[in-house]
C-alpha cells in the first residue's frame, strides 16, 4: 500500500514509537504529478520533496526510491509544499534573501521516538543547502524538516534583508503559543534599491564542456539549476577535439550558491571539471503587474531603469497557459496582453 498505519502494539513500545502513518515517496510523487497544478508549480513541489528525500536516504542509508515518510509525508506537509510552491511560482520573485534560521532547542516525539532539536532531517537539509542555523533561545521544534525543505529549495541568498522598497507584506500564524513572541512568519517583497540605481553585482559564471551525454537530459538539468542554484542557465554549440559535436553549459550563480550548482553539475551531467570566472553585471529594477484580456489575466514582466520603464512583456508560460485553454495561437495571445498594457486606461 501507498500509505498504511500500525500500532506497535504494548505499551511500552507504543511510549517510545506512537502509532503513525508510513508515506511512500513514489506514492507522494505520483500524487503531485496527477494533480491539477500548473507544471511549474508541479515541478517546484517535486523539487522540494526530492529534497527532503535525498536528506531521509542520507540519514537512513537508503537510496532516495526506498524512502518512507512519517510526519512530512502527512496531507498538511504536502499542502504546506504545494501551497509554498503555488505562491513563490506566482511572486515569481528576482531572488529570495532568508536570514539565520531559527531552529530551536531541546527534543521532540516523532515516529522514531524522542530526537534531538533539530531534528536530523532538518538539520541534514540546512546542512546540504549551506544554510546559516540559529536555536532561536526556545526549548522548542521552531523549524520542521518540511520548513526547512522549502527555504532550502527556494532561497537564493542566505543573509539579512536587503536594502529594499516594500510592496507587499505577508504573515503567517502557527497553532503553538510561544511564551516570549508571536508564532508567526513574515515574508517581504519589494524591489531591491541597489538594482534600480544601477550599481553593479558580483556573479560567478560555471562552464563546463560535455560531449558525451544524451540532449534529453539537457532540459532536466537546466531545470534543476534554475530551481536550485543558478540565476541563468544556457547552453552553446561547440567542436572538440576529432571533430566531435559536443556542447558549452553556462551557470550563472551567486558566491553563495557557488558549491550546489558546481555539485548539480557534476552529479547532474556527464561532467568531470567544471571552470569557474567571477564577473561584475547590472541588471534593471523588476517588477510585476497584471493585465486583463479576452483571454483572461496575463502577468507583465516590467524593467526600469533609474524609475523610468524601459522593457515590458509579458510572462510566457502563461500566455502558452491561455492558448492552449483558448485553442488561439500563441503570438496572438501575447500580442493581446502587450496590447492591454499599453492601453491608457489600464489599472
Amino acid at each position: 500500500h501507498d500509505i498504511h498505519q500500525h500500532s506497535h502494539g504494548d505499551n511500552d513500545s507504543r511510549s517510545k514509537h506512537p502509532d503513525h502513518a508510513h508515506y511512500h515517496y513514489a506514492a507522494i510523487r505520483r500524487r503531485i504529478e496527477e494533480a491539477p497544478l500548473a507544471k511549474e508549480v508541479a515541478a517546484l513541489s517535486l523539487r522540494i520533496f526530492d529534497r527532503l528525500a535525498r536528506a531521509e536516504a542520507t540519514l537512513h542509508g537508503t537510496s532516495v526510491d526506498a524512502v518512507v515518510f512519517h510526519e512530512v509525508g502527512a496531507i498538511d506537509s504536502i499542502v504546506d509544499v504545494v501551497g509554498a510552491s503555488a505562491a513563490i511560482c506566482w511572486l515569481a520573485p528576482l531572488s529570495i534573501s532568508c536570514s539565520p534560521v531559527a531552529m530551536g532547542q531541546g527534543s521532540v516525539m516523532c515516529a522514531h521516538g524522542k530526537l534531538p532539536v533539530p531534528s536530523p532531517a532538518a538539520s541534514e537539509i540546512m546542512r546540504e543547502a549551506g544554510a546559516p542555523i540559529t536555536d532561536g533561545g526556545i526549548a522548542k521544534e521552531l523549524c520542521t524538516p518540511t520548513g526547512a525543505t522549502i527555504l532550502a529549495s527556494v532561497v537564493t541568498t542566505w543573509a539579512s534583508m536587503p536594502a529594499l522598497t516594500p510592496i507587499a507584506i505577508g504573515y503567517g500564524a502557527g497553532d503553538s503559543d510561544l511564551p516570549d513572541r508571536p508564532n508567526v512568519v513574515r515574508v517581504l517583497a519589494g524591489r531591491l534599491l541597489d538594482p534600480a540605481r544601477g550599481s553593479a553585482s558580483e556573479v560567478i559564471e560555471l562552464e563546463s564542456n560535455i560531449d558525451d551525454m544524451s540532449p534529453e537530459l539537457c532540459e532536466h538539468v537546466s531545470n534543476l539549476l534554475l530551481a536550485e542554484a543558478a540565476l541563468d542557465v544556457w547552453w552553446s554549440a561547440i567542436t572538440m577535439k576529432k571533430g566531435r559535436p559536443a556542447w558549452t553549459l553556462h551557470v550563472l550563480c551567486e558566491g553563495s550558491q557557488l558549491e550546489r550548482a558546481t555539485q548539480l553539475i557534476l552529479t547532474e551531467t556527464s561532467a568531470i571539471g567544471v571552470r569557474m570566472q567571477r564577473k561584475s553585471r547590472k541588471v534593471l529594477e523588476r517588477e510585476f503587474a497584471s493585465v486583463s484580456t479576452e483571454f483572461g489575466p496575463i502577468t507583465m514582466k516590467i524593467a526600469r531603469l533609474e524609475g523610468q520603464i524601459v522593457n515590458a512583456a509579458p510572462e510566457y508560460a502563461e500566455c502558452l497557459e491561455r492558448a492552449r485553454a483558448a485553442g488561439a495561437p500563441l503570438k496572438l495571445v501575447m500580442a493581446a496582453a502587450q496590447a492591454a498594457w499599453l492601453r491608457p486606461d489600464k489599472p
